[in-house]
């Protein structure tokens, strides 16, 4: 019987969830929110895969396969002119600032604080 899956810790649900080429294909790709939240993570935060693997409260392998298959879905949009739809999977909201003390770059609490000052 296989085991559960677990909700993956995400900071934010991004606003914008559908992108479209000027001259898109019949197909669109599906980006779960997580998958998203990996790659920000590692390419837009500049995090090695052990310490984003923590943030999001999964394995290390578990984090690496949602990686790659984020690479490979928009590696897939970007080359073949397909929209990438931005939803779904099994994941929990942040209701706390992360500890990194160097702050996320994108970090939604940061904006937060912000707006409140």
């Amino acid at each position: 019987m296989p085991r559960g899956v677990k909700c993956r810790r995400v900071c934010a649900i991004p606003e914008n969830r559908l992108f479209i080429p000027s001259k898109p294909y019949s197909e669109t790709v599906l980006l779960t929110v997580e998958e998203l939240e990996a790659v920000r993570l590692c390419d837009l935060e500049g995090l090695e895969q052990d310490e984003a693997s923590i943030r999001m409260n999964v394995s290390r392998a578990t984090f690496q396969r949602m990686l790659y298959s984020a690479r490979r879905t928009i590696s897939k949009a970007l080359c073949t002119g397909c929209a990438i739809e931005i939803g779904g999977g099994h994941y929990a909201l942040a209701e706390s600032r992360c500890s990194n003390h160097g702050r996320c770059k994108n970090c939604r609490f940061e904006k937060q604080t912000e707006l409140s000052e």
